[in-house]
């Protein structure tokens, strides 16, 4: 019984070192010498769901990491990956929900507010995505570097509220 969670400690600690590592296959392999992802707590299943996120497979991260968030909603890492994944599988509608239950956890955290903004300018939802946008800058002035090269506000770029918003903070 000690030894197992010896061995489970040690593998956690393995697959964390692979993903920080950049070694998402690694990680996933070593996750896979645990045992049936059914049985792993949210941390694991976090794991597991960066693992297939770094490699590009976010339809097939979204799962362990929904089961993840159940198991550990407080954690704002887990709704980040999830909003990642979201928006790359095309469910905009998902990545806004993900960010808005991450700020239910830690209003003050500018990337939330940020990526929400990112996400509500790819749905079309300007004013909404303004006011983010507004809140991250406000909190984190460092992501006004961003603005000009972030392709998710594109379809507000050239808006009037936009402009005025980035020449405040410039």
């Amino acid at each position: 019984m000690a030894q197992d969670r010896i061995r489970l400690k040690h593998l956690q600690r393995q697959a964390e070192g692979y993903l920080e590592l950049g070694l998402a296959q690694q990680a996933l392999d070593t996750l896979a010498k645990i045992g049936n992802p059914e049985t792993f707590g949210a941390h694991l299943l976090y794991l597991q769901g960066e693992a297939l996120r770094s490699l590009q497979r976010y339809e097939e991260a979204i799962i362990p990491l929904e089961k993840a968030a159940e198991g550990d909603p407080r954690n704002i890492q887990i709704w980040l990956a999830l909003g990642w994944c979201y928006k790359r599988v095309g469910r905009l509608d998902s990545a806004i929900e993900a960010m808005q239950k991450a700020l239910e956890v830690d209003p003050a955290e500018a990337l939330l507010h940020y990526n929400l903004a990112c996400y509500l300018s790819l749905a079309g939802q300007k004013h909404r995505a303004i006011r983010a946008l507004a809140r991250a800058l406000k909190l984190d002035p460092h992501y006004r570097e961003l603005l000009d090269k972030e392709p998710d506000f594109d379809p507000i770029r050239n808006d009037p509220d936009f402009l005025a918003l980035s020449s405040l903070v410039a």
